[in-house]
């Protein structure tokens, strides 16, 4: 378990030209460490192609967040000494990036309230005032009957027509309409997405990306008032810039505000689709490798419980949420790779590479803190590590079908000095630093003189 393969190309004879593709599912906050880790663990299993060198990158929701940056040419690597702020090409991403609050609208709103409030009172007694002389007669009838008889049946006979009239004579409206939309504002995405592609020299437009890197980069989102299914990219609609369209995936309902973009509001991709992959093969990907973080903890091994055998349940509000939203999109992710599977136009390959099941630890892990981004990335360098290892045979022979050579022995070598390391955080984001340059710089010589393409399949 760990990764899932879709094979259904001829794997004896080398690829012409393949496309590479990579996918990168969402994964929240907690997931970004962790796909950062694990995309250093790729990069160094690749030793001639590198997670930058793919032709089409696909992000939903955290994993448009992370496939911006690396359609761009940064590496996981870079993006690991983001994390540190010790970058010179990538300003550290804070706390204050993520949490924006929603000061707009929790100061706005209310004003509302209490303006239309204001009114209020006013605007009833004068509407009530009208209807009662305007309709009199009738208002006298069905007072004297609720008098003999005063029941509920009379009561709204009599009442209704009076609240039907006054409501539409006010503008108070429903008292929910008066929240606001979201607790924070995902701007200061938007914002570290832009200055960081300006940072690099990378043009913040999807078709001059096209024309100057090669690379295809598509980002999804959702229209909230359509509830349809939004694709950003060069070829698909690209109304908004880079930055933007990681503001609209990313837009976590009811966390964030939703993201207004020339006037459309948008929400996180993932409420739609888990990953997108379909939107890779139907650009051509011949091979489509999917990173997905979350998927549903299985708390059973051999009849027993497992996490400290306890059912999941005695973890609290959250643990049952954490589990709930990770089936649904996992069950959708499950579904997709069915659906390709069984596509007769799909002829390509797929590697879904996924935590394992039992992985508690990830599960555990409180999405929010920031303080354990070193133990979140050495987990997700370990169980990609581990997962490559567990199918090393059938992972090697697909990529070699597409001309990608493979490494083993460095990933082992580098998980040995981390768990040297006893969690010091300075010593491992030092050797997983170390890790995925090293193997950087294996592949410069070969692939800086020639292109492979690499397609990747979920």
């Amino acid at each position: 378990m760990g990764i899932t393969f879709v094979e259904k190309s001829d794997l004896s004879h080398p690829k012409r030209n393949p496309k590479l593709a990579l996918v990168l599912a969402g994964g929240a906050i907690s997931g970004g460490a962790f796909k950062i880790g694990g995309l250093i663990a790729l990069n160094a299993f690749l030793t001639n192609r590198k997670v930058t060198d793919f032709d089409i990158y696909v992000g939903t929701s955290a994993g448009a967040f992370l496939a911006a940056p690396l359609s761009s040419g940064i590496s996981p690597e870079e993006l690991l000494r983001s994390i540190e702020g010790q970058s010179a090409r990538i300003r550290q991403f804070k706390p204050t990036d993520f949490y924006l609050p929603n000061w707009r609208e929790f100061i706005s709103r209310p004003a509302k309230l209490v303006r239309d409030a204001a009114t209020f009172l006013p605007s009833v007694s004068g509407a009530f005032a009208r209807f009662v002389l305007e309709h009199r007669g009738e208002v006298i009838t069905l007072a004297r009957r609720f008098l003999r008889d005063p029941s509920y049946q009379n009561a709204e006979r009599l009442l209704g027509p009076i609240f039907r009239e006054t409501s539409r004579a006010t503008d108070l409206r429903s008292g929910l309409s008066y929240m606001p939309s979201g607790i924070f504002d995902n701007a200061n995405i938007e914002r570290f997405i832009r200055d960081n592609l300006r940072r690099n020299h990378v043009p913040n437009n999807f078709r001059l990306m096209w024309l100057e890197r090669g690379k295809s980069l598509y980002i999804a989102a959702m229209n909230l008032n359509t509830a349809q299914g939004v694709v950003f990219g060069h070829d698909e609609d690209n109304s908004a810039t880079i930055s933007e369209a990681v503001q609209a995936s990313t837009a976590i309902p009811g966390f964030y505000k939703p993201a207004r973009i020339n006037g459309q509001d948008y929400l996180d991709a993932g409420i739609r689709k888990t990953a997108n992959i379909s939107h890779a093969v139907r650009k051509g990907a011949d091979l489509v490798i999917v990173y997905n973080p979350f998927r549903p903890f299985v708390n059973y091994y051999a009849d027993q419980l497992l996490n400290n055998q306890r059912s999941i349940a005695d973890m609290g509000l959250f643990a049952v949420i954490n589990q709930a939203f990770r089936t649904m999109l996992h069950t959708r992710l499950k579904l997709g790779i069915e659906a390709l599977a069984f596509d007769p136009a799909f002829k390509g390959d797929l590697i879904v590479i996924e935590p394992t099941e039992t992985d508690a630890k990830f599960f555990n892990m409180n999405p929010l803190a920031f303080w354990q981004r070193a133990v979140a990335a050495e987990h997700g360098f370990a169980s990609v590590k581990e997962s490559i290892e567990r199918h090393q045979a059938r992972i090697t022979r697909v990529l070699r079908a597409y001309g990608i050579q493979t490494d083993l022995q460095g990933l082992r070598e580098s998980l040995q000095a981390i768990r040297r390391a006893n969690y010091d955080e300075g010593t491992i984001m030092e050797v997983l630093r170390e890790a995925g340059s090293s193997a950087a710089e294996g592949a410069g010589s070969e692939a800086g003189q020639r292109r492979v393409p690499l397609r990747v399949v979920r």
